[in-house]
């Protein structure tokens, strides 16, 4: 999909006010506050448990918050699921991926969002229009420089690991122009296929799409980040730009040192 006009890089898109959620005793997020801007990526880093997921979950709409506020493109907003969160362009790509794996990639990227065209010119009657989503799932395969075998007529379950990621990641892409989370989107990627995922995401971030990426892997999100983020006990310690902090500076943070 072209990008349409709109804020400069760097300007707020999406924020998060005071978000918190509590599972019985136990407080997942408490208080936290979030810039999410066009044209960059944020990481967000912490040990397990730290409240990473929590908060992703309720930015995308699959948590509601028990307390804080969402403003997206300036307005106050609120989510009644994750379809209604994409359907205001904010997706996100989990760790499962969530592809259909017995369908090939153009059938993947329009799954649930089929386009469809009229019967002999009749608008009640309609047909899949098979032409154009193949046409248009290939412009955004190229634009992307995904590297698949075929966008037609192979399932994405006989594809590598790598390269069912990049299916998953460039069909987000399609469909949103505003905000995209990724939830550890190299993890257990070789070292090939993972640079190849990380090239993808910095395509995506340059078109000028605010990503939000948790990971573990400090390596990479030094290398892409523009801020870090680190989570700890449910808390927002740290809010920082990431070429101003080395991997030493990261870990101190992450564990409370």
């Amino acid at each position: 999909m072209s990008v349409s006009a709109g804020p400069a890089k760097g300007d707020v898109v999406y924020a998060a006010r005071g978000l918190s959620k509590h599972f019985g005793p136990i407080e997942a997020c408490r208080g936290v506050d979030l810039d999410i801007r066009h044209g960059e990526l944020t990481a967000i880093v912490g040990d397990n448990g730290a409240g990473k997921s929590t908060l992703v979950k309720m930015l995308t709409g699959a948590l509601q918050p028990d307390a804080g506020r969402l403003m997206l493109r300036g307005e106050e907003t609120r989510f009644g699921g994750p379809l209604d969160a994409r359907r205001r362009r904010v997706e996100v790509v989990y760790q499962e991926l969530a592809l259909a794996p017995n369908l090939d990639a153009v059938s993947n990227i329009f799954l649930g969002r089929e386009l469809t065209r009229p019967v002999m010119g009749l608008p009640i009657l309609r047909r899949l229009d098979e032409a154009r989503m193949r046409r248009l799932a290939g412009e955004e395969i190229r634009r992307l420089n995904v590297k698949i075998p075929s966008i037609r007529g192979v399932p994405v379950g006989k594809l590598s690991g790598g390269q069912q990621q990049s299916v998953a990641i460039a069909r987000a892409a399609f469909w949103t122009t505003d905000v995209l989370f990724m939830d550890e989107p190299t993890a257990a990627l070789g070292v090939q296929e993972a640079r190849a995922v990380l090239d993808l995401v910095r395509s995506i971030v340059d078109r000028g799409v605010a990503v939000v990426m948790i990971s573990h892997i400090l390596p990479h999100v030094i290398e892409l980040a523009d801020h870090v983020v680190v989570m700890r006990h449910g808390q927002k310690v740290a809010d920082v730009r990431a070429h101003t902090v080395t991997m030493d500076d990261l870990i101190r943070l992450i564990v409370g040192a």
